[in-house]
């Protein structure tokens, strides 16, 4: 009897010890998986249950890359009527590998910040830290994220990000075309009316 209640507490114990699992990222971007809870500044820290169906292993960032991220990020202005350059632009850093914000410039807003960032308005615009450079040049482009420590193609995988969608509000040039002003006509209650309305027959006095 006492055997069998000394063999239920160890399963019990062994049981309550394995409830938990924690997978985590070090300083130095190798993941972890540990029964006990990760270390202060642990980074992606996930809690999963034995038996549970793992999730697959994400690569950990680089450390050439994040640090390229942190000191030089990446801002490409483009607008929704660009076409093959602002394309061709995106394709140079998806094919690097690159993390990169867009920035679409077609109101007032952007149209600021581009000038302000840029000192014009030609798109696309590449922002790689405090370096830019304006319309799309392939050896420009990659000049600057060289510069900026970023691996060449074909070390990093490569993305697939791909262009924003169209803004609300926003109309391309064909269409702002088409919509043409009409005149108000006038409500038939708000018709002029008295001795000098259009059509009124003049009066003798």
């Amino acid at each position: 009897m006492h055997l069998v209640l000394a063999l239920i507490l160890a399963l019990g114990a062994t049981s309550a010890g394995a409830q938990q699992l924690y997978r985590w990222v070090d300083d130095k971007g190798r993941v972890h998986v540990t029964d006990t809870p990760p270390p202060p500044g642990a980074r992606e820290v996930r809690r999963t249950k034995p038996g549970a169906k793992p999730e697959a292993a994400e690569a950990p960032t680089p450390f050439v890359l994040q640090r390229a991220m942190k000191e030089f990020p990446v801002t490409l202005y483009t607008s929704p009527g660009c076409g093959e350059p602002c394309t061709r632009a995106r394709q140079v850093l998806n094919e690097r590998g690159v993390p990169f914000k867009e920035v679409q410039v077609w109101e007032e807003e952007g149209n600021a910040e581009l000038k302000r960032v840029s000192g014009g308005d030609q798109v696309p615009t590449i922002s790689v830290g405090s370096s830019v450079q304006a319309g799309f040049e392939r050896a420009a482009y990659d000049a600057l994220l060289d510069s900026a420590g970023y691996p060449r193609a074909g070390v990093l995988p490569s993305r697939s990000q791909t262009a924003p969608g169209r803004p609300e509000g926003y109309l391309p040039p064909e269409e702002r075309a088409a919509v043409k002003a009409e005149p108000v006509k006038p409500e038939p209650g708000d018709a002029p009316s008295g001795p000098y309305a259009p059509g009124a027959k003049p009066q003798r006095r």
